[in-house]
């Protein structure tokens, strides 16, 4: 039988029916005279819940086989001490003995927070229910409700609720009672989480912000740590922690190329990997802001085939110099490089479509290649490059352009040496290059 605590609405209804001789929030003591009915009228063949309903003393009042448990308790009672056992009794004469108005006290307490309990979980749960947008449910989790249960119970000290918290929440007391009996291994699994989220965050940092395949590599290239990614996925969000996701923008042309400039053919067609370093190249422009609104602008190759950045310039200005020391930087690198079909692929930027810039591409010995007008997929490696680079340097606000050329090379030296990436075998692009040169 469950136990049922009587409002005040619900008092003050019982304390006026003849029948009922003291009641408080959590008992009803009826009149002796009304005991001694209900044991005839019981013996004569009427139900139980019939003689409480003409008592006026209906189920959804009194509570629900309230009326049958005491009928039954009353006839045997009768039986053995007969009907004078009635009005013997001392419960519900309203004697009082000393404290018993802190007796009083205590009760009302525990009946507000057994009422606050009920209010606050119901609260918590619709609250949770109106976040959900499919409206199955109210999308907590068994051990989330669980948890919120063990909260209330201890925020309210409640004893012998927890059937009635389980009912509200829908979740069964038998599973609650093993959830609460395996808080030492809960414990255990938590301690070994902070231990794995110390090294994880040294890595978030180290790598600067990167994601969880990246991490995942990091610890099996530099620790020879193997762990699951859905694990180091739930240990950083359990701490608030989730990499930034760059968000897709359109492709911006930086000019009309004039009527002297000549756009080149798409010779690359995406096959950025010839499965060969310095085969396909990869080169444009990103701007960089600082300061109050101020503009710088960098200029970078990138191999196709290892990913790795084999030059670049940095400049507060736009003007053709930009591209050119990138060509000289570039050209230091590829000098003793053996001369093969070479390509150098960019987009159609009137730098790119410059009559002087494309004559010394061509004395380097590079084809030129460009992207076809406003397809950024054409040039898709070195775009995705700018763009996460642009996640970690300008996460940060710097005020002077050394600061921001500074935090450049710190980028492109960390994404040469120790950015991991998956499409690399797990490797870093210079460590990738190095393995295809040694396997060539």
């Amino acid at each position: 039988m469950s136990k049922k605590l009587y409002t005040e609405y619900e008092i003050e209804i019982l304390q006026k029916n003849p029948n009922v001789k003291a009641v408080s929030s959590k008992s009803i003591t009826y009149s002796p005279a009304f005991k001694i009915k209900a044991v005839k009228q019981s013996r004569s063949g009427m139900t139980s819940t019939v003689i409480f309903e003409n008592a006026g003393l209906p189920e959804n009042l009194v509570g629900k086989e309230k009326a049958h448990h005491c009928v039954s308790r009353w006839k045997k009672s009768v039986k053995l001490k007969g009907e004078d056992c009635f009005h013997n009794e001392t419960r519900g004469n309203g004697t009082q003995s000393k404290g018993s108005i802190e007796d009083q006290l205590e009760e009302a307490k525990a009946r507000i927070a057994y009422l606050e309990s009920n209010l606050d979980l119901v609260k918590k749960l619709e609250l949770h229910e109106r976040s959900v947008k499919n409206g199955k449910g109210n999308g907590l989790k068994i051990i989330e409700r669980y948890e919120l249960i063990d909260s209330i119970i201890r925020e309210y000290s409640l004893k012998g609720m927890v059937k009635h918290l389980c009912e509200i929440a829908e979740v069964s007391r038998s599973g609650y009672y093993y959830w609460t009996n395996n808080e030492e291994m809960r414990y255990k699994k938590y301690e070994q989480d902070s231990n794995d989220f110390e090294l994880l965050h040294q890595v978030y940092i180290e790598k600067k912000k990167c994601g969880v395949e990246e991490i995942k590599m990091a610890l099996k290239a530099e620790y020879d740590i193997v762990m699951n990614h859905k694990k180091i996925r739930r240990i950083l969000r359990m701490h608030g922690i989730i990499s930034p996701i760059r968000k897709a923008k359109p492709y911006k042309k930086m000019m009309k190329a004039t009527q002297e400039h000549h756009t080149k053919k798409n010779l690359v067609n995406r096959e950025f990997d010839r499965g060969t370093p310095y085969k396909v190249l990869l080169t444009d422009i990103t701007y960089l802001p600082y300061g109050k609104g101020q503009m710088a602008y960098l200029s970078a190759v990138k191999d196709g085939a290892t990913g790795e950045i084999l030059a670049h310039h940095f400049s507060s200005s736009l003007k053709m110099d930009l591209v050119y020391r990138t060509l000289e930087k570039l050209e230091s690198v590829t000098k003793d490089i053996p001369e093969t079909e070479r390509y150098l692929h960019s987009d159609q930027g009137f730098h790119y479509t410059n009559p002087t810039f494309q004559q010394n591409v061509e004395k380097m010995g590079f084809i030129q290649s460009m992207s076809r007008r406003g397809n950024c997929w054409d040039n898709a490696p070195m775009e995705s490059f700018f763009g996460h680079m642009k996640d970690v340097v300008l996460s940060e606000r710097h005020e002077t352009l050394q600061d921001l050329w500074n935090s450049v090379e710190e980028y492109i030296l960390f994404y040469n040496h120790d950015r991991y990436q998956k499409k690399l075998k797990k490797m870093t692009p210079v460590a990738y290059r190095d393995h295809l040169l040694w396997t060539a």
